[in-house]
């Protein structure tokens, strides 16, 4: 029989991020106060993180969320080869700074923090989740900075470094060109040599963000580009710190011949510039090589899979923050009566009262909810990475190799979907700018784009990291999922989601073991044609074992909790794990039997075009 739901408190309900929640899954499901064990994060006790994170909160309520709209109102502005951004930005640098947040993961000798990865992430993830347009500045200059730190000499860390961590300078990873967009093979961007130890840049890159605004000194890009007889495809990159203004000798700046030809007018993220460059056009774009020539492309992973991880983050963030913004609306409108009950001297019951709202608000949850445990799990392979040595550390790596582009893929791809459905429990009212569903909706859009498209990732999954050591990679993941379905087995309750994942598991297997027959026949195009499927499918299975782990400590506490707020929370866990196996993990099913389906229609016919 169906009953209204409890009244609640809206003013008790977060505005776009649980810290409950945070804090559970950083805590209890993933236990980050263990890093401290290890020498390099023995400073980081629960006491010191529940300090960090509760820093990023004030952060983020004070200098983030407040400005969500209006920054997006006002945007970014292009006039005589300068970008303007909104001032706040200046304001978000500084505190980001001053908060260590830029040097947070930067080792202690470089002038960073030495902080755990999950702790940095958690943080994170509440900035995204508070203004997801804004993030970009500060976190891509700590992701340059360290690359500076991490592959280029001591002259080149000593001038840029503390300058961008002090959030004067801001930091770019510039590699997309017109010509070349995610193919990095044929980026034609021309590097020089001088005798004077620096290199000629010449060239245009596009896509830039943060490129180029008016609330920094200066913007260092971490750029490709080749030296002249340097191999063809991606063996003969180069990386090159190519600085929109060079410092010199006296410690003044100076123009660096880089041009901002435009911004790129987007859909969303409004407020984050997305420039277009333009290097060499007088002949004086000084560029100074990082690390050896030619490895240019190797250096760049390490930003780029940072990158992959944080925008997996603004997924979960901006969904987040989209979930709360529904239920809130949802706990205020009142509309229509329940079903059977259409009485109409009786008023009009809450919209969280319908089933169809109530199923939407629990997909979001399950997403959210789900995103962010996936993306703290990668976190602690991250730390633990750099925290083992040998089989250990290897172990750690792979395991991260594999999860990497999921954790950049399902919390956007899901997370669309899941902001797509707090949208639509608006209903008419999501549609209006005076709603932030709109805003969000409009920014989350990006994030299945940015880094690498669902395409690309999904071709990398399947293509490299599901056959890493010939699939070895794919049983450890197994074995870790194994571990915590053995945890599960104490309680009779689980029996169901046990067989669930048991069968989602051998399903994989499956699919893995008939594509692979496709690859060793030598039909690699047929073997990657549907890779974006299999992408969904292996997610699916990934989040479901995270909230199994969730599940599994939420029953724990239960059996110990007698405050009523904390069972409430930790029953809305369980209730939602059982939602998301009944209503997401099922569809594996259906993707899994197109997987294995002998008929291909995606390829190309020799004789006749179709697509017409």
């Amino acid at each position: 029989m169906a009953t209204q739901a409890q009244a609640i408190d809206i003013n008790t309900l977060p505005q776009y991020a649980s810290m409950e929640n945070l804090l559970f899954l950083l805590f209890d499901v993933h236990g980050a106060d263990m890093l401290s064990q290890h020498p390099r994060f023995q400073d980081f006790d629960k006491e010191t993180i529940e300090m960090s994170i509760a820093a990023a909160r004030q952060l983020s309520d004070t200098y983030l969320f407040p400005y969500l709209e209006k920054m997006d109102r006002e945007g970014c502005t292009y006039a005589d080869g300068q970008i303007y951004v909104p001032a706040e930005i200046k304001a978000v640098m500084k505190q980001m700074a001053e908060g260590g947040w830029i040097a947070s993961t930067a080792p202690i000798e470089a002038g960073g923090l030495d902080m755990p990865h999950m702790v940095q992430i958690a943080a994170e993830f509440l900035f995204e989740a508070a203004n997801n347009a804004v993030v970009g500045y500060p976190m891509l200059t700590a992701g340059a900075a360290r690359l500076i730190y991490s592959f280029g000499s001591a002259e080149l860390s000593n001038t840029y470094v503390p300058h961008m961590f002090e959030g004067n300078w801001q930091g770019t990873m510039a590699l997309t060109e017109p010509q070349a967009g995610s193919s990095l093979t044929d980026i034609t961007t021309k590097a020089t040599p001088t005798a004077a130890g620096h290199f000629l840049i010449e060239g245009q890159k596009i896509f830039i963000s943060s490129g180029d605004h008016d609330q920094v000194e200066n913007v260092v890009h971490l750029m490709l580009a080749r030296i002249e007889g340097a191999p063809a495809g991606t063996k003969g990159i180069s990386l090159f710190v190519v600085p929109k203004k060079r410092p010199t000798e006296a410690g003044d700046l100076e123009d660096n011949d880089v041009q901002t030809a435009g911004i790129f007018h987007k859909m969303g993220q409004l407020a984050y510039a997305t420039a277009h460059l333009m290097m060499g056009e007088k002949g004086n774009c000084h560029g100074y090589l990082v690390g050896e020539e030619n490895q240019g492309l190797r250096y760049m992973f390490q930003m780029m899979n940072a990158a992959r991880i944080s925008v997996g983050v603004g997924g979960a963030g901006v969904a987040s923050a989209a979930y709360y913004a529904s239920y809130r609306y949802a706990l205020e409108r009142p509309q229509g009566r329940p079903i059977g009950k259409r009485d109409l001297s009786k008023p009009q019951t809450l919209i969280t009262n319908h089933p169809d709202v109530r199923r939407m608000l629990f997909m979001q949850k399950a997403i959210v909810e789900g995103s962010l445990g996936l993306i703290l799990q990668c976190g602690y392979y991250l730390d633990k990475m750099h925290t083992t040595e040998g089989e250990e550390k290897m172990h750690y790596y792979q395991l991260l190799e594999l999860l990497t582009p999921i954790v950049k893929t399902y919390p956007c791809e899901a997370g669309i979907q899941a902001v797509s459905n707090g949208l639509q429990v608006l209903g008419g009212y999501g549609f209006l700018k005076d709603y932030a569903l709109e805003q969000y909706y409009r920014d989350i859009r990006i994030m299945p784009i940015y880094e690498g498209t669902t395409g690309i990732q999904s071709q990398d999954l399947l293509g490299r990291k599901v056959m890493m050591n010939q699939g070895e990679v794919v049983k450890m993941l197994m074995a870790e999922v194994q571990k915590d379905i053995a945890r599960a087995k104490q309680w009779e309750s689980f029996a169901g989601t046990i067989a669930a994942l048991e069968k989602e598991l051998m399903r994989v297997g499956q699919v893995i073991q008939h594509l692979s027959t496709i690859a060793m026949k030598g039909e690699t195009t047929r073997f990657l044609s549907d890779a974006n499927l299999f992408m969904e499918m292996f997610s699916l299975v990934v989040v479901a074992w995270q909230w199994l782990k969730q599940g599994i400590e939420a029953q724990n506490q239960l059996a110990e909790t007698t405050d009523s707020e904390r069972v409430l929370f930790l029953e809305s866990k369980l209730h939602t794990m059982r939602f998301f196996y009944a209503y997401e993990l099922v569809k594996t099913k259906g993707l899994a039997a197109r997987l294995m389906d002998e008929t291909v229609l995606t390829l190309v016919d020799s004789e006749r075009e179709l697509l017409r």
